[in-house]
């Protein structure tokens, strides 16, 4: 069996990141998507897409900027391990 492999970034964890961007754009995003949506006149399904293309957009710019931010103001994603701490032990 391969070992699992261990990272220990220096600065920002960016696969926290973009993992929590993904989430929290669902979990928070979709719910905006839909509460904007219903003020817009959208006849057809293109125009529904192309709607939530360009709010979602939006709303995943903001919400990477945030936790990019967020991580490297309180070193989020590290796991908890110090910088200075061996991945092998």
């Amino acid at each position: 069996m391969q070992p699992v492999e261990r990272t220990n970034p220096d600065g920002v964890d960016f696969g926290w990141v973009m993992q929590m961007t993904f989430v929290t754009t669902i979990l928070v995003g979709s719910p905006i998507v839909a509460l904007l949506s219903l003020n817009a006149t959208l006849p057809t399904w293109g125009a529904r897409a192309a709607f939530a293309i360009r709010v979602g957009a939006v709303i995943w710019f903001v919400t990477a900027i945030a936790l990019y931010v967020y991580a490297k103001r309180t070193d989020a994603g590290d796991s908890g391990s110090s910088p200075d701490a061996d991945p092998e032990n």
